[in-house]
């Protein structure tokens, strides 16, 4: 056991913050693993250089925060023996879905609030990433609610919002993407502030990846509050950035930020490959009580989802053609 104390060195004074004195490929005293989550609860990423681990070792560490989940709710073609791993590839992506992007969502996003508990945290490692470009951007959703005024807080305190996958995005629907989320539509109602469950934050949690609505409000209402919201979350006082280099991790503490992927690299021929693990959250809790409730889908957690799993034993019982 290693790593019984470790250093923190923000980044920005809203959000992100470095953390060295740790090596991620042994196995973590339990003294590391509460300093790394009291530091992750106050800066809501946090970055460990040059960690050059493999999959089995990012499992490991997720798997100290909390219960890893499987890789994603429509993956259906996981690592073999790591079904927990998202890859993050850009070659990968468009060889799956015939579409030339770097990732699920490339807009300002919470990871997967499409579900009714969407992850409590995320950990992405860089394999091979581009000497120049590819940054990844996160926003503190704590400090954009409290950025608000208090009228604003106040009518946000009461709001409900829907979340579905594929929300706002333009895909040609016989695009695989799009049948893949055809075939598991995620849907579900969030309260627009939610009460972080360690720290009891509140948090503006929408995001422009999967936020779809305001309920009870007209449509014309509904866009301009989600209008009001998004462009509150994505000040760039609340933000930071990240210079990714081979080796670098980022965790960030899913249930109070956003995150933006990458936009000055799809006009450029080079890889990008990262990978990532998410941890099993609870569901979210509003200012009065109210919890999220699901419209659409199941719950993610650690099982394959049922809808994949069925179709991947289709396929194992399809007759192999001589």
């Amino acid at each position: 056991m290693s790593n019984k104390h470790i250093e923190v060195k923000p980044v920005a004074t809203f959000i992100g913050a470095e953390i060295s004195g740790v090596d991620l490929s042994r196995p973590l005293h339990d003294d590391a693993v509460q300093e790394i989550r009291q530091a992750l609860l106050k800066w809501k990423v946090v970055f460990f250089r040059g960690q050059n681990i493999d999959h089995a070792a990012q499992i490991a560490f997720t798997s100290r925060f909390g219960e890893v989940t499987y890789a994603h709710p429509h993956e259906d073609e996981p690592i073999e023996g790591f079904s927990q791993i998202l890859p993050i590839d850009r070659s990968r992506y468009e060889r799956r879905n015939g579409l030339r992007r770097s990732s699920y969502e490339s807009r300002w996003h919470t990871d997967v609030t499409a579900v009714v508990n969407p992850p409590a945290g995320s950990i992405l490692r860089a394999v091979n990433v581009p000497s120049v470009g590819g940054d990844t951007q996160w926003t503190n959703l704590v400090a954009a609610y409290e950025g608000l005024s208090a009228p604003l807080r106040a009518l946000a305190d009461g709001l409900k919002a829907e979340h579905r996958f594929n929300a706002r995005l333009q895909l040609p629907s016989n695009s695989k993407l799009a049948q893949r989320i055809a075939a598991n539509p995620l849907v579900s109602i969030h309260p627009v502030v939610r009460v972080h469950p360690e720290t009891g934050e509140r948090a503006l949690f929408v995001n422009p990846g999967f936020t779809s609505r305001i309920l009870d409000v007209s449509p014309q209402e509904s866009e301009l509050l989600l209008e009001l919201f998004f462009n509150q979350i994505t000040k760039p006082a609340y933000t930071t950035r990240f210079r990714w280099n081979n080796g670098d991790i980022a965790f960030w503490d899913n249930r109070a930020t956003a995150h933006l992927a990458p936009q000055d690299l799809d006009h450029l021929e080079v890889e990008r490959v990262l990978y990532r693990t998410t941890i099993k959250g609870d569901v979210p809790v509003g200012i009065d009580g109210f919890r999220s409730q699901i419209v659409e889908g199941e719950p993610f957690g650690t099982q394959v989802p049922s809808v994949l799993k069925q179709k991947l034993e289709e396929l194992k019982a399809e007759p192999v053609l001589s």
